[in-house]
């Protein structure tokens, strides 16, 4: 047997990753990139420098994909007037490849500062004067849902990196057809989404596997 089959095979048993046939991972890369900016330990449960942060790695979090599935879509979304997010996603598609990369543009909502507000954004005034913070979201729930049902016939168990409620109908009907599914999961969870889970990964487990240690926070 190959190292790297080796490997793959060591993993996956530490995961009990076993009788799940053709896994299709799908990464919702926003809910993946909060999992460790709380962490104050490494992998190896040394305390981190002042300076330094838990980020996701890149090259990582695709070799991790490629051990536990056998096809890997990223969701990402993108602000196309940020040089820097263009840069993000000029690499993400050189990493996990062109096809396998799906994004759109981030939505800016304004939230105008109440009295008390107490946010960890940068604020803005608009020409009225008025101090608020641009909150952005981009929600791939609705993509991801509809490619797993448009590939259904091309996997056995539905992986999804994320911990979000908003999966409870999708993996309620992947399973009423047959399909098994896999939650990769940074922190709580609700009982209904875990309840429709095969297996359940708490990322604290595979931090390892798809973290680096970085002096800027992402």
């Amino acid at each position: 047997m190959k190292i790297e089959q080796f490997k793959k095979e060591i993993i996956r048993d530490d995961l009990e990753i076993r009788g799940y046939g053709r896994i299709f991972s799908f990464i919702d890369f926003a809910n993946v990139n909060k999992w460790f900016q709380c962490d104050n330990q490494d992998w190896n449960n040394n305390l981190l420098e002042e300076d330094e942060y838990l980020a996701i790695d890149l090259n990582k979090l695709k070799d991790f994909s490629n051990i536990i599935s056998d096809k890997t879509r990223l969701y990402y979304g993108e602000d196309p007037k940020n040089e820097k997010s263009l840069k993000f996603t000029y690499i993400i598609r050189k990493i996990f490849g062109k096809r396998n990369i799906i994004t759109k543009d981030v939505q800016k909502i304004k939230h105008y500062i109440e009295t008390g507000d107490n946010l960890d954004f940068k604020i803005v005034a608009d020409e009225d004067g008025r101090n608020y913070v641009e909150i952005r979201k981009c929600n791939f729930d609705v993509e991801i849902s509809v490619d797993a049902i448009k590939m259904i016939d091309y996997y056995d168990t539905f992986c999804i990196f994320s911990g979000d409620a908003d999966f409870v109908y999708l993996n309620n009907f992947l399973k009423k057809r047959g399909k098994k599914i896999i939650i990769v999961k940074g922190g709580y969870i609700t009982g209904k989404l875990r309840e429709t889970a095969s297996l359940i990964i708490n990322a604290q487990r595979i931090k390892k596997y798809i973290a680096k240690i970085s002096k800027t926070k992402t």
